[in-house]
């Protein structure tokens, strides 16, 4: 039982959770509390946070990565490793190296009238930050959050995906082990837990899903004024121009596509070939995925669809494409049947159609449909007539020609001869645009959209702004008419 002020009465009531949705709200409310008590930890402290982190990380590192593979049905040990864990340890050296720096005030400029005033921006932490994660990159995408938020200061709740339950008890004992519940804490379970999560106070979330689940986030957290930063989805296009070196163009793709079984959130949606080069394309392209993963059913490298809903998802958009007249090629060396490990071939669709779902939805999936065109202005127009993409890849060594397509398109990423790769770099901040999300974390701006950027200004005795106060018939008055108000 909580007591709670209902917002449109004003009026006092009690209001009863499960257990489990209580839970939370403890863990809120013991997160506030101890952020009051001690707002402002050092940078040798945070450093000192993410150290544990990392050594809890590497400790766990083969549970995390067998959970993960559990949860999935089969999930590549090497890309969990290489993609997750090492993302994240290389995230914590890259903040442990820069926050120091970015603590300090920025000093700001003060205008004539108000010298010898003094002004800087300070950089708060915000208290405690909600952390939603998905399926499909489990560990990067709750942990790396969480490295943003340790770094500026903050404390966290992490609520893990219901499909990644193996990983999140995981995860919840790593990080029992290095912190206590008041600094970070996991939550795990779905359906009414997770509908609650986002109904809580924070001071801010970082939710990353799908754009449906996205709105359905913001306009809860909208319920207390609590900002959000939505990292989404939406369908990622590939235009390659007609110079391009197809062998190198698919070598990039397939791992870009075929990577977790194309469930990630950047991965090449859709694709544009100039006319006439699908068919030299997809026979480099199955080169390469043969000898990728020369078996499929028992691979342990090639990833199966986390589960029955995703993978019937997929099923139902190549079914509804096929009815539409696509025609279909499917890189399975060995023509193996697929459907008992919930995995599916290496696809690709040509001859599609607007109308088709798979070209209205994001494919989550090792599936690419390919149009060609003539003029890269109608692909262009094509991109900019749909919802901006997460990510846009553009496949030509002419900078000319790449500026020209990057500066008539918007996209949370342009990707210039490359995939994937930029979620990788601290440097780079990372989110979308539009419909695929708002707000940005990883590098800089990781530290500063967790901070709160507060403008401080000191006046010492001298109070300048007095020799222009009413009377306003002072000479100065007029000087500052005449020589400012022109």
């Amino acid at each position: 039982m909580v007591f709670v002020m209902n917002s449109h009465t004003k009026t006092n009531s009690m209001t009863s959770y499960s257990p489990e949705v209580q839970h939370m709200h403890d863990l809120l409310e013991q997160q506030k509390a101890a952020y009051q008590r001690y707002p402002v930890p050092t940078a040798k402290e945070r450093i000192e946070r993410l150290a544990r982190l990392k050594k809890v990380l590497v400790k766990y590192q083969d549970q995390f990565a067998d959970a993960i593979n559990q949860d999935y049905g089969n999930r590549s040990i090497s890309e969990t490793k290489i993609g997750e864990l090492l993302t994240c340890l290389e995230q914590i050296k890259y903040y442990s190296k820069h926050l120091t720096a970015w603590m300090k005030p920025s000093k700001r400029h003060v205008s004539m009238l108000h010298q010898p005033g003094k002004a800087w921006v300070q950089y708060q932490p915000l208290g405690v930050i909600g952390i939603i994660a998905p399926w499909n990159y489990p560990l990067l995408l709750s942990v790396g959050p969480l490295i943003c938020a340790l770094a500026a200061g903050n404390h966290a709740m992490l609520k893990i995906s219901s499909s990644s339950s193996q990983f999140g008890y995981v995860l919840e004992n790593a990080l029992s082990e290095a912190f206590p519940q008041e600094l970070v804490a996991v939550v795990n379970g779905g359906g009414q837990i997770s509908d609650a999560f986002s109904h809580l106070a924070f001071d801010k979330i970082i939710f990353t899903g799908s754009t449906n689940v996205g709105k359905t986030v913001m306009s809860a957290a909208a319920e207390n004024l609590v900002p959000v930063i939505l990292e989404l989805g939406g369908k990622s296009p590939v235009i390659v121009h007609p110079s391009s070196d197809l062998k190198l163009v698919a070598e990039r793709i397939a791992f870009g596509k075929l990577w977790n079984a194309g469930q990630t959130c950047v991965a090449p949606d859709y694709m544009f070939l100039p006319k006439g080069k699908t068919a030299e394309f997809i026979d480099s392209f199955k080169e390469i995925a043969t000898a990728m993963y020369p078996t499929l059913r028992d691979n342990q490298d090639y990833t199966s669809i986390i589960n029955d809903k995703q993978y019937n998802r997929i099923q139902g958009y190549l079914e509804d494409a096929r009815q539409q007249g696509a025609q279909f090629t499917e890189i399975n060396p060995n023509h193996e049947d697929l459907t008992a490990v919930r995995k599916i071939a290496p696809t690709f669709l040509t001859g599609v159609l607007p109308t088709m779902d798979i070209m209205k939805n994001e494919i989550f999936g090792p599936v690419l449909p390919i149009m060609e065109y003539d003029q890269i202005d109608d692909v262009i127009d094509f991109i900019n007539g749909r919802p901006r993409p997460l990510a846009l890849y553009y496949f030509d060594f002419d900078n000319a020609r790449a500026e020209y397509v990057s500066q008539r398109t918007h996209s949370g990423h342009f990707g210039q001869n490359a995939v994937l790769t930029h979620v990788a770099q601290d440097d780079l901040p990372f989110g979308g645009v539009g419909a695929s999300g708002m707000g940005k974390y990883h590098g800089p701006e990781g530290f500063f959209g967790l901070s709160h950027e507060r403008s401080v200004m000191s006046i010492p005795k001298l109070f300048s702004l007095k020799f222009i106060l009413a009377p306003y018939d002072k000479p100065l008055n007029k000087i500052l008419e005449k020589t400012f108000l022109r």
